[in-house]
């Protein structure tokens, strides 16, 4: 049997036995609380991916940091200021979470809200 995106994104986290994977399940929840129909995939060789009606973010996990990349995070409003990475691009902007930091969950929310718009 073939595993689905939402397996591999299952096995992802499950593999980060520290902060990164309890981050990464967090912001998942966080996704399909603020959109519900949110279509997870599994892309460029094990990027866990959500989509609706298009890429709103990637969800990537690093050694330091659990990056989520808005593929057209220039064009979002972010009052709160969440985006603290890729911010020279002219379309793309990230959140890079680091360990023991705190996700303003309603902004982040907000964030996929309009990303998903």
């Amino acid at each position: 049997m073939d595993e689905t995106p939402s397996d591999l994104i299952d096995a992802r986290i499950a593999s980060l036995n520290d902060w990164r994977g309890a981050t990464l399940a967090r912001v998942r929840a966080l996704i399909h609380e603020a959109q519900p129909g949110v279509i997870e995939t599994w892309k460029w060789r094990g990027v866990p991916v959500w989509e609706h009606g298009g890429i709103i973010t990637t969800g990537e996990t690093y050694k330091a940091v659990v990056k989520l990349t808005f593929a057209k995070g220039a064009s979002l409003p972010d009052p709160k200021g969440l985006f603290n990475s890729s911010l020279e691009g002219g379309t793309r902007r990230a959140i890079d979470i680091r360990e023991g930091e705190v996700i303003d969950e309603a902004a982040l929310k907000a964030l996929v809200r309009s990303a998903a718009d």
